[in-house]
């Protein structure tokens, strides 16, 4: 478990740079995606094809997983959308309300009972994120972008978890990051009528940032979260990306120093947001320690 809980943590603040990397990466959101989920799945298939490590897998189980990695796919564009509509600092609050759709969604898709207690973590971090922000109206699409960014957010771990139960984490990174770009390349056309990119092909300094974010925080982090599935659940995984905003909003404030542009309820609501994690993570240790 505590191993679990380690390699989480690395994965979240690999997360929490790409808000960084979103500002530095000048491509529009959805061709920024697609060149990320490309490389990352040619690196995936060259690694794990090589070391043995990628099992056979049924067509059927292969749809599944390419729709589960266009939720992925959609979450990134969404993200990164909000990125580049608003702030680094909006995209990854708003990503905090994972924790309250996934408090929804996972009983549905799992078949279980609703958990009133993570129903009400969740609920404080969207009370935090309302603190912050009060829907200013100068974020609203960026808002937008990062609530549906959310609530996409909350649905693909949930699959995964699944998954995981009968297939090795190469296995399913890989088709899934595969089949999330070819979901992706179907999805776009219509993408870009609404939201046309100013240019087509990456700059050399988009190149460098693409790489990074797809060795580091997309084939690295995503192995590390796959892996923490195995022993925590797809709900308290979530809700520890809430820390995301933690990492990446000091890095912003490092970076682009968008601490000038937040006050008081700015803090406020991200004490909540962290004390919902704290209070999810007390819970696990203690029921573990109970069982």
């Amino acid at each position: 478990m505590r191993k679990a809980f380690l390699q989480l943590h690395i994965a979240v603040f690999l997360a929490g740079f790409t808000g960084i990397l979103g500002r530095l990466i000048h491509l529009q959101e959805g061709l920024l995606v697609a060149w990320r989920l490309l490389l990352s799945a040619i690196t995936l298939w060259i690694l794990y094809w090589l070391t043995h490590k990628i099992q056979r897998i049924s067509a059927r189980d292969i749809l599944k997983i390419t729709l589960t990695g266009g939720l992925a796919a959609i979450h990134w564009v969404c993200f990164f959308g909000s990125v580049k509509y608003a702030n680094i600092s909006v995209a990854l609050v708003c990503f905090s309300g994972i924790g309250f759709f996934t408090a929804l969604f996972e009983p549905l898709v799992q078949r279980k009972r609703l958990v009133v207690v993570e129903l009400l973590l969740g609920l404080l971090v969207m009370l935090g994120i309302f603190l912050i922000f009060h829907f200013d109206p100068q974020y609203k699409k960026g808002i937008l972008f990062g609530l549906v960014s959310a609530i996409t957010g909350a649905l693909f771990p949930i699959f995964n978890h699944q998954f995981m139960q009968r297939m090795n984490a190469p296995t399913l990174i890989t088709w899934e990051l595969s089949g999330g770009f070819v979901a992706l390349v179907i999805l776009l056309p219509f993408y870009f009528t609404a939201f046309p990119p100013d240019y087509w092909w990456p700059t050399a300094s988009d190149w460098v940032w693409l790489l990074v974010l797809s060795w580091a925080c997309s084939v690295w982090a995503f192995q590390l979260s796959a892996n923490a599935l195995k022993k925590i659940s797809a709900f308290t995984v979530n809700l520890m990306y809430n820390l995301e905003p933690v990492y990446g909003i000091i890095l912003a404030f490092l970076v682009y120093k968008e601490n000038k542009m937040l006050g008081a309820s700015f803090y406020a609501g991200l004490s909540l947001i962290v004390l919902a994690v704290a209070l999810q993570s007390w819970r696990v240790y203690r029921k573990r320690t109970i069982h």
